[in-house]
């Protein structure tokens, strides 16, 4: 998402460009959650499309295809009774080292705050639609794990999820971010805590990754905060940085100081900001922003 390891492109809003319009146009009707490749001289991109609770949640993850970045012909969707999930949450989207098509699937568990992240395969983006899924991320009775980002190098696979306690109802929107590691992609070892809310800051309810950028030994992440369990759904946007450890895998980030970047239409949020570098070298942001009438929009700008 950056060229060079101390900064990170972040929207400035002025110049984006509405690429998908949400299902509604009250709060709660979201497009967004965006999670972008380059490919086959394409940008793809995979989403989510959400209504409001209590008229469906998050109803599909859809995987898109653009020449160029801003006009996207839909090529798979996924819905959530497909998972037998009652909310689909931020879909990643992976192109294999074999030149495979992964979608990492977030499902909300029925009558629960327990979420579980699911993966399809297959040799086309079109064939995502009527892959079988494996579960990848469980979860457990304690923790509901969803919205991952990975990464693969030359050290294996890396992943970033958002983790929430499920100890009390009322505190399960809290979130860490929490870090995994794995040769294939599909079996993971949890490594450990990346990022965690501070106190008193503007993260402090709860942090989750939206996108890495690796440059080398040092990683650099944007990732979306809340206050208060008030702004759930409304997160904005910060950076934090990390590096790599001697055994290839990546430590603890800290998180930079400042104001993080948010929507000018209140409740402001601005959330699940991911980039891919074009041919001429620029960057292409995508994010999930609050409109004027409370809903969210899926939009894009030139870094």
């Amino acid at each position: 998402m950056s060229h060079g390891t101390q900064t990170l492109s972040l929207p400035r809003w002025e110049d984006s460009i509405v690429v998908v319009e949400p299902p509604g146009d009250e709060p709660g009707a979201w497009a967004g959650a965006p999670s972008a490749v380059v490919a086959d001289g394409y940008i793809y991109l995979a989403y989510r499309l959400r209504l409001p609770i209590g008229e469906g949640r998050g109803i599909s993850n859809v995987v898109a295809r653009s020449p160029d970045g801003v006009t996207f012909e839909v090529v798979a969707e996924v819905t959530k009774d497909q998972f037998g999930a009652e909310s689909l949450e931020r879909p990643a989207l992976v192109r294999t080292p074999e030149g495979r098509w992964r979608l990492y699937v977030s499902a909300a568990t029925p009558g629960t705050k327990h979420w579980r992240v699911d993966l399809v395969e297959a040799a086309t983006p079109e064939g995502l639609s009527t892959a079988p899924a494996v579960t990848v991320l469980a979860g457990d009775d304690t923790i509901g794990v969803k919205d991952p980002v990975l990464h693969h190098d030359g050290s294996g696979w890396h992943l970033w999820a958002s983790v929430h306690p499920l100890e009390s109802w009322d505190d399960a929107d809290r979130m860490t971010t929490e870090y995994a590691t794995s040769p294939d992609g599909v079996a993971w070892t949890w490594r450990g805590t990346a990022l965690a809310g501070r106190p008193g800051q503007w993260d402090a309810r709860g942090v989750r990754f939206s996108s890495v950028t690796v440059d080398g030994d040092t990683i650099v992440a944007a990732y979306d905060g809340r206050a208060t369990a008030g702004e759930n759904w409304e997160e904005r946007t910060g950076v934090a940085r990390g590096a790599r450890l001697a055994d290839g895998t990546f430590g603890e980030f800290t998180a930079a100081d400042g104001e993080p970047v948010g929507s000018p239409h209140a409740p402001n949020g601005l959330r699940y900001l991911t980039g891919v570098t074009l041919p001429d070298g620029r960057t292409r942001l995508y994010y999930e922003a609050t409109r004027a009438d409370g809903a969210h929009d899926l939009r894009t700008e030139i870094a």
